[in-house]
């Protein structure tokens, strides 16, 4: 299996199942002399891990890294990172049922079409449990970009969507609720909707919006390098998005230019932020936001048709522990992904100005 590595200079490599003995990771790049600060990282993954409310899968996993290589005394060396984060809650006798089926939606079918073989339990390697490893190298990320701030919260779930933009909410409540939206009265109103979808053992999708402040003009490596192009994808490798759009988005494709346009301050700044800080496939200085879609999960606890491997036609019903609704656990990962980003551009920048 090829495409587990991701980034050019910063890059991470990760590795591990849903239902195996863990899952981790090799940064390689990461420059030396970085005092980190281990408390934050384990912060991030514990905004990630399963079971920290009632709206999200009660796997109890405490998702405690471990490192191996490439930090001494709290400090990068400069060496390949090693970590690990083991498994300790799993239940693979929920999916002895889907061992010969497969869920609509699911990987299932394409992983057993592409390798003749498939790790049933949990999915596997098509597990979101995956991104735990990206979280990880996202906060290192992060604390080597110490001036650049990420802020990721939940906008919509389903058809309930906050009405406000990220400069007229409070960004540092994000966390004073379950669902991780800003916006206190639509944040009640998401949490029991998604309450109410878990009892009718269905699911929903949602929309998370990430702003990046403080970032420096000029990253971003044109033409097939283009900022917006990297963060497209590193947000789109993330389970079930179905969706990225940067700035004004596809509400920009309603505008004129005379009204779209950003029109420039004598500063070099903009009055207007339509381009969403990047400009040519660079940032320009300006704030970078986005707006990432994911699908409702795809594991219901409702009977469906499905096929076996086989092809003959049968029913089949999701057990075990999932979350109702993706995004309030993706708050964190949609971070990560876009530190790795800045991570590795902010290189490749300084390689080019040598």
């Amino acid at each position: 299996m090829s495409g587990n590595s991701f980034g050019k200079l910063f890059q991470l490599t990760s590795f591990g199942e849903s239902h195996g003995l863990g899952i981790g990771g090799v940064i390689d790049g990461c420059p030396s002399g970085i005092e980190l600060d281990m408390e934050a990282i384990q912060k991030d993954l514990n905004r990630r891990k399963p079971g920290q409310s009632a709206i999200v899968t009660q796997r109890k996993e405490p998702d405690e890294v471990e490192f191996f290589s490439g930090i001494f005394d709290g400090i990068t060396t400069g060496v390949p990172i090693g970590f690990a984060i083991f498994n300790t809650n799993q239940k693979s006798k929920d999916y002895d049922h889907i061992k010969d089926q497969y869920r609509p939606s699911h990987a299932d079918k394409v992983y057993d079409d592409k390798y003749g073989f498939r790790d049933y339990r949990g999915g596997g390697r098509s597990s979101a449990r995956e991104t735990a490893s990206r979280v990880v190298a996202g906060a290192i990320a992060k604390q080597f970009l110490s001036d650049v701030k990420f802020t990721a919260y939940v906008s919509a779930v389903g058809e309930i969507q906050m009405n406000k933009t990220y400069q007229e909410v409070d960004l540092d409540t994000i966390e004073q609720n379950p669902v991780r939206c800003p916006d206190p009265e639509k944040a009640l109103e998401m949490e029991k909707y998604i309450k109410q979808i878990r009892k009718e053992g269905d699911t929903v999708g949602g929309i998370i919006s990430c702003v990046i402040q403080n970032v420096p003009a000029g990253l971003g490596e044109p033409v097939f390098n283009k900022l917006h192009a990297e963060l497209g994808k590193a947000m789109l490798s993330i389970n079930a998005v179905k969706g990225f759009e940067y700035g004004s988005g596809f509400e920009g494709a309603k505008d004129r230019g005379s009204n779209h346009n950003d029109l420039y301050n004598n500063d070099g700044t903009t009055q207007t932020n339509q381009s969403g800080g990047i400009q040519g496939g660079i940032s320009n200085g300006m704030d970078i936001y986005f707006n990432v879609a994911f699908k409702p999960v795809a594991t219901i606890m409702q009977s469906q048709q499905t096929i076996n491997n086989k092809g003959e036609n049968v029913e089949m019903q999701g057990k075990g522990r999932h979350d109702p609704c993706v995004v309030p656990r993706a708050v964190p990962i949609v971070e990560a992904m876009a530190a790795l980003v800045l991570a590795d551009l902010t290189l490749l920048d300084r390689v080019v100005k040598k």
